[in-house]
Parts: structure tokens; sequence; C-alpha cells
């Protein structure tokens, strides 16, 4: 058996073409999720209940303040192309007329938000390749909650992306509170995230 893989500078192509149409016939099992990671295709186990309430503690605080034209997504599968990648992140944040009219998957750079938890077998996913990946797409912010961070569990809040890199806003240990800038004008107290 041999794998499909893309070069991330050709972009669009017929390889990735390949790619896609592979992803998008993929019959993983029930709650895996299905990425396209630097040109490979991915199937990731299901998140643990400590992962999706963290999320879920997210979604929460963000149905207050974002406009009723935008919408608090999981499972929304988002493509950059240029870098070989068709993520699915935890939470993303984009207006419902994008999710709407995407065929398949959302252009990353549609989203205004986006939040990947990390788990235990695949955090350097987020904290590298899709770190990169948002911030080449033009995501305006990027939430990392790292579970998995050595020490103790962290908060790391991404914006500002230029010429495919972000810059780091703020960075805090669970139980501390961090602050989503405007469109947002959000603090989340990360000290609801369950430990473990």
């Amino acid at each position: 058996m041999s794998a499909l893989t893309v070069d991330p500078t050709s972009g669009h192509g017929p390889d990735w073409d390949d790619l896609v149409r592979i992803w998008e016939g993929t019959d993983p099992p029930e709650g895996c999720k299905v990425e396209i990671i630097e040109g490979i295709i991915t199937v990731s186990p299901p998140p643990s209940p400590l992962h999706n309430d963290i999320a879920d503690e997210v979604q929460r605080a963000l149905y207050g303040v974002i406009p009723r034209d935008w919408g608090a997504y999981r499972t929304q599968a988002v493509t950059v192309p240029t870098r070989a990648g068709m993520f699915v992140p935890d939470l993303l944040v984009a207006p419902k007329k994008a999710v709407r009219e995407a065929r398949l998957a959302l252009q990353a750079s549609e989203a205004e938000l986006v939040v990947e938890i990390t788990s235990r077998g695949n955090a350097n996913h987020d904290r590298i390749v899709k770190l990169q990946g948002y911030a080449t797409a033009a995501v305006p912010l990027y939430l990392l909650v790292d579970r998995w961070h050595s020490g103790r569990p962290t908060a790391t809040l991404y914006g500002e992306p230029k010429n495919g890199l972000y810059r780091v806003l703020d960075v805090v240990e669970f139980g501390e509170e961090i602050h989503l800038p405007a469109p947002f004008d959000l603090t989340i107290d990360t000290g609801t995230f369950p430990l473990g």
C-alpha cells in the first residue's frame, strides 16, 4: 500500500484534487475525524469527554458575543490548499453565509476564529502544522487550548497574521483568564476547563 502525498507549494492541482476526493470518500468509524495534514490523510479517534467539555465551554461563551449572522461550528472542515491541509478544528467561528455557500469545506480564510484543543496523540499537529496553516490562511485569531503542554495546561491566543506567521497575543495557564479582542471582546475563564 502507498500513500498519496501532495507538494504543499503546488496549491490546487491534480494531486490536491485527488487527495480531496479520497478525503471525501473516506468512511471513518463514528466520531473519528478525518483531516489532511501536510498532504497526508489522517484519521483521529473521537475526542475525550474532557476535550469536548472544553469546546462546549468556549462555544457557550462565544454565543453571548458573536453576531446573529455568524455561527460557532464544530466539525466544520476548512481548507488550506497551499499548505496541503484540510483541517477539522474543534471550534470555528465564521459568517453563516460563507458556511452555507461552502460545497464541502470552508476556505480557512473565511473563519474569524479557530479553536483547537490538543489531544495527547496529535498535539503537535495543533501546535505546529495547524498554527502555520491558519496563519497562512490569515485567520484573524487562533486559540490553542493545550491540555498536554509540558508542565501545566495552557491557552495561547495567536493573532495579527502576517506573511504566514502569527504574533502571540496572550498565554495563560489553566485557571487564568484569556481575553479575545474585537470583534469578540470576550474574556474566557480557563478555570472552567477540566484538567486531566
